[in-house]
């Protein structure tokens, strides 16, 4: 075959994007499709065409493979990469493809059916000689031999779904009983999410690590691993960071897994990328998991430590050429690290965020150092009915010590506004000691934030700093004021030196000398030469303290200013001291009372209204459903209540903190999604 001259990209946001950027420097034209919801967006903006596939609910139109094939065939695209999600994984679209005379830019169809049931991939990684968790693979026919199987395995044992994904139908048993709830909600959760309500039984692995082996292949028969990634920083079994090489791993343990990898992939014919996931026990002791039969969110830790481009080996791979290389060639140089950028809101226990991205400004990028694979824009929409991914932020460093450094800088120039971001969260598990160290399990984020995510997790690593911060945008601020025209005679402002920084738990005073290009600020004994170019209306603010680099994100949403760093937001004030002796006279504001009112926890769409003015509800019954980025929250009264007025209509589009329903009884019904 000869390189393809027109392909289609069969997803959206950031991966298709990432596709287009690699065919482009191929010399490859390429076709986006999209939804009527993102029909300004960045990867339809990028493609040399695009072609609207439908409505915006992804069953109508990213997932609909007969509107796909029916644009390649419009558009004369002889390929199509699935990226990955959506119809990535769906054996049918690559036969379908094939059928219809296109290309599938990932594995044979028979590879994907294969690899796509997990209780035919476990039997298949038996044969091939892959290491295999203890477990029952063939069909469990009820609870009771649910149970009789958990106790030969031996508790603790995982329940799971044969054809689940993404944490769905998937229960840990302690016990008998556990087992008898866990066989039962599995076998609802796999019909209700995937048609198939058929689960296994296998060991839980304890302090288990989630690493995974890159493989590749082509249609030659030259199969080869790129080494491993760590990937056990998960949240409700959805990957947050991942980082290449994993720090657990010896050079024996490394090798044997890669070798397996290969062998499973080889038995069954694999041409293209693919994973293959384990799971890792405290004595490095391995287990096959499952094969990803497509491109793996986290890939570019993998081209970043290797110098190869995934996506145009696929390409390549799909055209008929060899692998250009063999084992022994493949590289490991340096670190990297890969944290996911999300629009949820980690201080409301993750819910999803959309709307407006009112501000969006990432890191600079880095040739070999820092990389931003992003889908969207500044001014673009975040929309309701996708995932939440904004961006995928990349560093690769010489160790993973640098590394860490790195991604922490990185993250604090990372400026998002107008929606809630996780860049609070991943700068919290950067800094924590236990992350720092390489302790990882799979359990880590459970373990280390048992109630949840919130803003005291997150101590400023540098209070007295943030404080001369404060105290030199507060001076830049005064000289500006003293240089408006047209002062009244007598009552100019006269600038100062000598302020009170009221931080949200001390109160500091300080000196602050403006200097050319920034500001000396004097606090207690410690001076902080402060050198910067931020200009106002900035709100990344870069520059030197005392000749170390710093970035503050800086804002002044009141008279307090509003700084961002390393996780942590304060919101500060700058004054004279008498300024501040008279505002411990004033009398406190109380907040509004919100007990009468329901207010949505989170932004998207009312889907469903459960109660009607006048009813009484009881306490823990249903009020709303708001469903956002694939979640459903059903939100249900704290107290028993009665409802006076609902202020949404079903089918409403809802911001946060909306009111939805009041009240008679003044009390609080709860948003506990």
């Amino acid at each position: 075959m000869t390189m393809f001259k027109k392909i289609l990209i069969a997803n959206r946001g950031e991966i298709a994007c990432r596709v287009i950027r690699t065919a482009r420097r191929m010399g490859i034209a390429t076709v986006a499709v999209y939804s009527e919801a993102d029909r300004d967006a960045r990867h339809v903006e990028l493609a040399d065409e695009a072609v609207c596939i439908g409505p915006a609910p992804s069953r109508d139109s990213y997932l609909r493979a007969d509107r796909i094939i029916e644009a390649c065939r419009t558009t004369g695209a002889q390929a199509v990469h699935p990226g990955y999600g959506f119809l990535s994984e769906n054996q049918a679209f690559a036969r379908d493809l094939e059928a219809a005379g296109i290309v599938f830019i990932g594995p044979k169809h028979a590879s994907i059916a294969a690899m796509g049931d997990k209780i035919a991939s476990k039997k298949l990684a038996l044969a091939a000689n892959v290491s295999t968790i203890p477990g029952h693979t063939d069909v469990i026919a009820d609870v009771d031999a649910a149970v009789r199987i958990a106790r030969e395995v031996g508790y603790p044992v995982m329940i799971k779904a044969s054809a689940g994904g993404g944490g769905k139908g998937l229960r840990v048993a302690l016990n008998d009983r556990e087992a008898r709830d866990g066989f039962a909600a599995c076998r609802a959760e796999a019909k209700a999410s995937f048609g198939d309500d058929r689960v296994f039984i296998e060991k839980f692995i304890e302090e288990p690590r989630h690493i995974e082996i890159q493989v590749l292949g082509d249609a030659h028969g030259n199969l080869v691993y790129l080494w491993e990634r760590e990937c056990s920083i998960q949240r409700r079994h959805q990957k947050v960071i991942e980082e290449a090489p994993s720090p657990f791993l010896d050079e024996t343990t490394r090798r044997a897994m890669g070798e397996q990898a290969v062998a499973l992939a080889r038995a069954v014919g694999y041409q293209s990328a693919g994973t293959v996931e384990f799971v890792v026990g405290r004595d490095r002791s391995f287990y096959f998991l499952e094969m990803n039969t497509r491109l793996q969110v986290e890939h570019p830790v993998t081209e970043m430590i290797t110098g190869l481009d995934l996506v145009e080996l696929m390409i390549r791979v799909a055209a008929g050429e060899r692998l250009p290389f063999v084992q022994d060639d493949i590289r490991r140089d340096g670190w990297a690290i890969e944290c996911r950028i999300n629009a949820e809101d980690p201080l409301r226990g993750f819910l999803p965020s959309v709307g407006r991205l009112v501000r969006y400004q990432p890191p600079d990028a880095v040739e070999g150092s820092v990389r931003v694979d992003t889908g969207v824009y500044e001014g673009g929409e975040i929309p309701l009915y996708y995932d939440s991914m904004i961006a995928k932020l990349i560093v690769h460093a010489a160790s993973r010590g640098e590394a860490i450094a790195k991604m922490t800088e990185a993250l604090n120039a990372f400026v998002i506004r107008g929606i809630a971001s996780n860049i609070v969260f991943q700068s919290a598990l950067l800094r924590h000691p236990r992350f720092a160290r390489g302790r990882l399990t799979t359990a880590f984020i459970a373990e280390e934030y048992p109630n949840g995510f919130r803003a005291e997790d997150v101590p400023p690593e540098n209070p007295v700093f943030l404080a001369a911060i404060a105290a030199a945008v507060h001076r830049a601020y005064r000289d500006r004021a003293a240089g408006i025209v047209g002062q009244v005679p007598g009552h100019e402002i006269h600038i100062g030196v000598e302020y009170v920084v009221l931080m949200p738990d001390d109160e500091l005073a300080a000196t602050a000398y403006a200097v050319p290009g920034g500001c000396d600020v004097w606090i207690g004994t410690e001076t902080y030469a402060i050198r910067h170019t931020w200009r106002f209306g900035d709100i990344l603010m870069r520059g030197t303290c005392n000749g170390t680099p710093f970035a503050v994100q800086v804002e002044r949403p009141s008279l307090k200013y509003r700084l961002t760093h390393m996780g942590t937001q304060l919101d500060v004030q700058v004054m004279p001291r008498r300024a501040a002796e008279l505002l411990k006279m004033m009398p406190r504001k109380a907040p509004p009372d919100t007990s009468r009112f329901l207010l949505s926890p989170m932004p998207g769409l009312l889907a469903e209204v459960a109660v009607k003015a006048g009813q009484e509800v009881k306490a823990g019954e249903r009020l709303v459903v708001i469903e956002a980025m694939k979640m459903q929250n059903v939100i249900v009264a704290e107290r028993d209540v009665v409802v006076a007025e609902l202020l949404a209509r079903e089918g409403e589009s809802l911001a946060v903190n909306q009111p939805v329903m009041s009240f008679q009884a003044a009390v609080a019904a709860g948003a506990a999604p």
